[in-house]
């Protein structure tokens, strides 16, 4: 079988990892491979925004599946353009991908359905007005104080404002096109949920539900949650928070009832259905929603994935049924550490030398996967994004995985590497708790 992964970051290669260990005897292919796939997976020179010439190598060579790890290629409707002559891929739609690259369509979805979310107020750059005469309405209205770029920013279109003034002036901001461009030129405020946060993975045939180990990643640049958000600066699995009762309640009041409620609004979801949760007081809330595997959870949850990733993803792909599909868990903790680009999320330099301490590659239960790397012309390995390499441990808890996630990262060295040294503080803190 020939099998095709779009996107080349460190999500795509931990699908490349868990795919080449479920299929041993496929061909996989990647878009534009970064600097450590080339192990796994030959490398196409096609982008992967490039729709139709990816419909045309798939169509050519027989792809048996493709996999679409990033959400541009899914908001611009790659799916359909596969599903058009008949080619098996993974992912949902581009109308029903509005769930991620709308947050203001999410929203209103969430709403109209009853799912749990935190209270929001919707505006486009054509609402200024609107706006403007809201402004006072808004400061009455207790913690409204996140504001979202509704379209997709990378991760990195959230801001938390300590006051509703400063989350006004962030909005109008973005509604002027000052910040985030085109995605922030409709904007969602919302209340403030305290509590701690759940990534919730669920593989879904549009109306069947199967979940996947909860993750919880780490989306502040500095330790101790402090400083801007990110693409994600680390994740871990298990969450102890996420017990059975708990996911039983995720999987009735929020994953079947937004598959639902897609299908009810006729535009079936078929994929990945990634949930960010809020656990509050009240129970799980839905924070956003996104139409894919997420990163960096990926590099922890595929790791502790004991059965057939292929299996459910061939299925789905195909338009088959998943009724009755379960998924088996190793009884261990992962810990993914991020080493990112010093200056990150800002401005940062790329084609700078990484060193890989050979030693990583004898120690057991230890995963480099590659994001923001390439091999350049010499054949020495560089940078070429802000987040660079995620480094994941396996241990039979996630204290002893964090240590070990730690120990590899200090093994990886280039010119301004940063990471965070507090991945999974929580639920390390949690367990001295439980043992005391």
């Amino acid at each position: 079988m020939k099998i095709l992964i779009v996107g080349n970051g460190g999500r795509e290669h931990a699908l490349l990892w868990k795919l080449r260990r479920d299929a041993p005897g496929a061909d996989l292919f990647v878009t534009r491979a970064n600097g450590g796939m080339g192990g796994l997976a030959t490398s196409l020179d096609i982008a992967p925004g490039d729709i139709g010439g990816l419909a045309d190598w798939a169509a050519w060579n027989g792809a048996g599946l493709t996999v679409v790890g990033p959400e541009i290629p899914l908001d611009e409707g790659i799916v359909d353009a596969f599903v058009a002559r008949g080619l098996p891929i993974f992912g949902p739609t581009q109308a029903a991908a509005r769930i991620e690259s709308s947050k203001a369509f999410s929203k209103r979805l969430m709403r109209d359905y009853g799912i749990p979310t935190a209270a929001f107020r919707r505006y486009s750059s054509t609402d200024i007005a609107t706006f403007d005469a809201d402004e006072a309405k808004l400061r009455g209205m207790g913690e409204l104080r996140v504001v979202k770029a509704s379209g997709l920013a990378a991760g990195k279109g959230v801001l938390v404002c300590e006051t509703v003034d400063e989350a006004i002036d962030a909005a109008r901001e973005m509604l002027a096109g000052d910040s985030f461009g085109a995605a922030g030129r409709e904007v969602v405020i919302e209340e403030f949920m305290h509590g701690e946060e759940l990534s919730v993975f669920a593989l879904t045939d549009g109306t069947n539900v199967v979940p996947m180990l909860p993750a919880q990643d780490h989306k502040r640049i500095g330790e101790g949650e402090t400083g801007p958000n990110t693409g994600g600066m680390g994740a871990y699995a298990p969450v102890a928070l996420a017990t059975p009762e708990l996911m039983r309640q995720v999987t009735e009041e929020i994953l079947r009832p937004t598959v639902a409620a897609l299908a009810a609004e006729g535009h079936p979801f078929r994929g990945l259905l990634y949930a960010g949760l809020m656990l509050t007081e009240t129970g799980p809330r839905v924070v956003e929603f996104n139409c894919r595997f997420g990163d960096p959870e990926t590099q922890v949850v595929l790791p502790l994935l004991a059965s057939s990733l292929l299996d459910p993803l061939l299925a789905i792909a195909r338009g088959e049924s998943i009724a009755g599909a379960s998924l088996e868990w190793r009884s261990d903790a992962a810990v993914t550490t991020v080493l990112a680009s010093g200056g990150y999320p800002g401005d940062y330099h790329s084609g700078i030398p990484i060193h890989v301490d050979p030693a990583i590659e004898s120690m057991d239960d230890v995963l480099v996967f590659h994001a923001g790397t390439k091999t350049s012309a010499d054949g020495t390995l560089v940078t070429s994004g802000g987040r660079v390499m995620a480094v994941t441990a396996l241990a039979p808890t996630v204290g002893e995985a964090a240590e070990r996630s730690r120990a590899a990262a200090d093994m990886v060295g280039f010119d301004g590497r940063y990471f965070r040294r507090d991945i999974a503080h929580r639920e390390v803190a949690r367990t001295e708790v439980a043992r005391a």
